[in-house]
């Protein structure tokens, strides 16, 4: 630990020195692009180029509010140059550059071109990944990536992201993601998320922004950060989407479907998407544990085979009106439907000291779930005068149903005495209803010279009713009740106000600062042991930003914010799941939320090369607990608050154009964990530093072939009481279009050498468990996707969301 923390505190000190570099006789060049509406154009490429030879000297990429700013050491006879998709290239007249010199151009406007898409297709000039304070940007479209591949693939591949076999998105090798979709949060467990992720084509998405440290504006919900997937927005007056059709094998064959349109006519823009999904895949879970008893140790070895059947349907639909030039209203719904069906055979082979008896376990599992979903949102956008001031509100509300029933049913015998063995049964019924309501309103009030003040108000008010019902049964006789069997009802309402501030301090440093301020009320009831918990309390959040712009090629972001992330509503829950005879998992309703304290230096070379240093305290830490009981052999698991962990992390993000041909972007990262917690009567305190690599090659080949190719590996890792081996996988695609570009074929191979293998032990305490799972990723994807579009580019605003409630749905 005492290394650990010298070397950290050395590369914090080398990184700190770099950021008193400073450049001489720099010439800084302002401005702000807009549309002929005023409106401002991010992402616009601004570009300067000698005057006569038209040699290009410098550029870079607007924001998010339209403006940009070059600094420059050249002098001397130049033209500036902008230009971005759907739009005809502005140029300057010819202007001299003296050393030193601040020129403020103000807005720049530039007019729409019309196009026929039907035509003609446009690749993205932007670049892939664009950095600012308090977010990265990952544009997706028009790249390899967005080719035959899911908004899961996407999202896995981006910087900083890793997504674990259990689907946990972690960020910066810190779990606690809250997912969004064009600002709105998805609202679905990580088991629905990912498979709402899987059926959407990474085709639909514009890009991803990866948001390490949100501001104030956002829910306080997620300790990790936030990931917003941006979908592609109406560009044309008319109609555009794609169809898409294909499927995936890994010894399990998993078709899929899907189809987005769009279509504008004057005020009106209507979207629309269903995609069909299947992900099939044969789960194999082997388990040994080891029971120290007074004659020695009892063995228990596991085999688990487990075929997992998923299959998931999502509709989305939304309409917006423009009443004018600066009022819209609009709506938009999601349906979805989920059903699933494990079969699993587990095998136990016991022995006890003292004899040579060898005693079976034979459990078969069967389990079905059923789930709806329906999402609705309202939403108001106004601009309130020319300088950009605009108010918006939404409202969400949400139902979700869920239904699931197994039956175990565990066969007992000794040595070879099979057809004598002893038969008993567990039937488990489970239904859910859940509802949410939300409304929020936001107001941002630009103030000139680039200060911006943001206020808003949100509420959100959400009830869940989670009925259990256990019952079991020896050989013939009649099922009867359980008392583990509950019904538990949980209430939560939340009361959110923020305010954050955007200046400068210099004209090198830039700077945002905010305050959340979120009241929750919390009562969870058991029905069945009639008892209630409540509990209210007033947090606050705050949250700071600092770019500071050192040269023309060399900016250093720091950020710091406080985070939550509240208990899964499910967890809460005080009851008792049987996963086979040996195993329970069990709720716990005195879980409290957990705290994540952030800190981040992130220094960018170039606006492509990152290096990052983060620090994360978490207290009341979430984790998943195992105890053993040596007397009855059985294992329970459940998900409690340890005291405190920490995570120190270090990240580099390189990308190297090997050949014109041929690029590749790389990240290696380095996380130092610290687990501090009495668990019962013992004291955990363990630490490990682990490494993360990963590289992506693109290769753009001849007759439009595409190539993608990826390799990661995931080194030795602690969670909490358990030690996770290294691993690692490598995944190959290969797209090509066709028919003009118009229809795509892709290959995708998936853990190509089979080697995404976890491997992981508990050695804590009493307890002595050895885990491996594979879940068959070794795989083939195939997709063919057709493109149709018809009509006059156009631009159309974003719109803004709500709120998180629902990711925490299980």
């Amino acid at each position: 630990m005492k290394t650990s923390t010298q070397i950290f505190a050395a590369f914090f000190f080398f990184l700190l020195g770099m950021s008193n570099l400073t450049a001489k006789d720099i010439s800084i060049l302002t401005g702000k692009v807009t549309d002929e509406k005023g409106e401002a154009l991010p992402y616009a490429n601004v570009a300067l180029f000698e005057a006569g030879t038209e040699k290009l000297l410098t550029g870079t990429v607007t924001d998010l509010d339209g403006k940009f700013t070059i600094e420059t050491p050249r002098t001397g006879s130049v033209q500036m140059v902008i230009s971005s998709i759907g739009f005809v290239t502005f140029k300057s007249e010819v202007f001299e550059i003296k050393a030193g010199m601040k020129k403020d151009f103000g807005p720049l406007q530039i007019t729409e071109e019309a196009s026929n898409l039907s035509e003609v297709t446009v690749r993205a000039s932007r670049p892939e990944i664009i950095i600012e304070a308090d977010k990265t940007t990952v544009n997706v479209e028009g790249t390899v990536m967005a080719e035959g591949n899911t908004a899961l693939d996407v999202i896995a591949r981006s910087p900083g992201i890793f997504v674990d076999q259990d689907n946990n998105i972690n960020l910066n090798g810190r779990p606690g993601v809250t997912v969004m979709i064009n600002d709105r949060p998805t609202y679905m467990s990580a088991a629905d998320l990912a498979n709402f992720l899987r059926s959407m084509p990474a085709e639909n998405i514009k890009s991803i922004e990866i948001i390490s440290s949100p501001t104030s504006r956002f829910d306080a919900e997620g300790g990790a950060g936030i990931v917003n997937i941006k979908l592609k927005k109406n560009n044309i007056d008319g109609v555009f989407g794609n169809v898409s059709a294909g499927g995936m094998y890994n010894g399990m064959y998993s078709p899929n479907t899907g189809l987005s349109l769009n279509v504008k006519k004057g005020k009106w823009t209507n979207t629309a998407s269903f995609n069909y999904n299947q992900f099939n895949f044969q789960n194999e879970l082997d388990i040994t544990r080891n029971f120290q008893l007074e004659e020695g140790v009892s063995n228990f070895a596991q085999e688990s085979p487990i075929k997992m059947y998923n299959e998931s349907m999502f509709l989305q639909a939304g309409s917006d009106y423009d009443i004018n030039d600066k009022h819209s209203v609009g709506m938009s719904i999601q349906a979805s439907k989920y059903n699933g069906d494990n079969i699993g055979e587990s095998l136990t082979r016991i022995t006890n000291p003292g004899t040579e008896d060898l005693f079976f376990i034979q459990s078969d599992n069967e389990s079905f779930t059923h789930n709806k979903r329906l999402f609705g949102n309202l939403h108001y956008v106004g601009l309130l005068d020319s300088l950009g001031t605009r108010l918006s509100a939404d409202v969400d509300y949400t139902r979700m149903f869920q239904d699931s029933e197994s039956l175990l049913t565990n066969s007992n015998w000794v040595n070879d005495q099979q057809s004598m063995s002893s038969m008993d049964f567990i039937q488990t019924l489970n239904d859910m209803d859940y509802s949410i309501f939300t409304a929020k309103v936001d107001f941002v009030k630009p103030l000139g010279k680039g200060r911006v003040f943001e206020t808003g108000l949100k509420g959100s008010w959400v009830k869940s009713d989670n009925n259990l019902d256990l019952s079991k049964a020896v050989e013939e006789g009649p099922f009867v009740p359980d008392p583990n069997s509950n019904r538990f009802i949980y209430e939560e309402n939340v009361l959110a106000a923020y305010a954050s501030y955007k200046g400068s301090i210099s004209e090198k440093v830039n700077f945002q600062a905010g305050l959340r301020a979120e009241h929750s009320d919390i009562t969870g009831t058991s029905v069945t042991l009639d008892e209630i918990n409540n509990q209210k309390y007033l947090d606050l959040f705050p949250s700071l930003f600092v770019s500071q712009k050192v040269s023309e090629h060399y900016q250093i972001n720091y950020n710091a914010n406080r985070r939550i992330s509240r208990p899964n509503y499910r967890l809460l829950n005080p009851f008792v799941f049987y996963i086979d005879p040996l195993t329970t998992e069990q709720g716990n309703p005195h879980l409290r939320p957990q705290y994540a304290h952030n800190f981040e230096m992130n220094h960018v070379v170039k606006n492509a090369y990152q290096f990052t240093m983060g620090y994360s305290l978490t207290t009341d830490v979430f984790q998943q607990i195992f105890t053993q009981d040596e007397e009855t052999r059985m294992t329970t698991t459940f998900t409690d608050n340890l005291d405190r962990a920490q995570n120190w992390n270090l990240r580099a993000i390189i990308p190297v154009e090997i050949r014109p041909w041929w690029n590749t972007s790389n990240m290696l990262q380095v996380t130092h964990s610290q687990w501090k917690s009495m668990i019962g009567d013992a004291l955990l305190d363990v630490g490990q530093t682990n490494f993360t690599a990963r590289t992506q090659h693109t290769f753009n080949l001849p007759h439009g072939f595409r190539a993608e190719l990826m390799g990661m590996y995931v080194g030795p890792a602690q969670y909490g009481q358990a030690t996770i081996k290294g691993f690692g996988w490598v995944d190959l695609g290969v797209t090509k279009p066709l028919m003009k570009e118009k229809l795509t074929l892709t290959i995708n191979g998936t853990d190509l050498l089979r080697s995404q293998i976890i491997n992981a032990n508990v050695q804590f305490d009493n307890i002595d468990t050895q885990f491996r799972q594979y879940r068959n990723t070794q795989g083939v994807r195939v997709t063919l996707r057709y493109k149709f579009a018809q009509g006059e580019s156009f631009r159309v605003s974003n719109r803004s969301g709500s709120t998180e409630e629902r990711s925490r749905l299980d």
